[in-house]
């Protein structure tokens, strides 16, 4: 008899204890679980700017977005949101308060968005960007955003700016369940 191969080793099944089907080994019972990404990212100003980067990857390629991507393993999400900066922007932040949890279930992401002050204006367009250039809010290119969380972290951004004291955004149900029945370019 030959041995199974690694794709029929997997079954799905809900597992003792659990509620949602899960790939299981059938050789040791060792459970796959299939969880949600981790974006870090953050709206980070120079005076009374903000910085954006031109994707130079996909998706949306071509687009304008705030400093993000997803959390690494073995870093906090406000390092994951420093990085991010650096590797798009070659950007110094310094990291601030919570401006934003996002829920995306269509793409199982959670979006973990900070406010960030420059440390110095000095940038450049990292690996994964075109262009990185600092705007005012009026010259936001507002039909050239690349995802629907940087049209909400600038938004929300603008509500609380000057406040030291504000309660972080966090996705309502009402738009959740808009996402899901109207999908953005992801």
């Amino acid at each position: 008899m030959s041995e199974p191969t690694n794709e029929n080793r997997f079954l799905k099944q809900v597992p003792d204890g659990d509620s949602r089907e899960r790939l299981v080994c059938g050789d040791c019972g060792w459970i796959h679980y299939d969880n949600p990404k981790i974006i870090v990212g953050a709206v980070c100003t120079w005076e009374d700017k903000l910085l954006l980067c031109k994707r130079a990857i996909e998706p949306r390629v071509g687009y304008w977005t705030m400093p993000a991507g997803f959390m690494e393993e073995g870093e906090t999400a406000e390092e994951g949101a420093a990085r991010e900066a650096y590797e798009e922007a070659c950007a110094d932040i310094e990291v601030g308060k919570l401006l934003a949890v996002y829920s995306v279930p269509r793409i199982s992401q959670v979006h973990l968005i900070y406010r960030a002050k420059l440390k110095h204006p000095a940038f450049q367009p990292g690996p994964e960007s075109t262009d990185v250039k600092l705007v005012t809010w009026d010259e936001v290119p507002w039909n050239d955003l690349a995802f629907p969380s940087v049209h909400w972290a600038l938004e929300h951004f603008r509500s609380v700016e000057g406040k030291e004291e504000f309660s972080p955004f966090v996705t309502p149900p009402y738009a959740i369940e808009a996402m899901r029945r109207h999908p953005h370019p992801s």
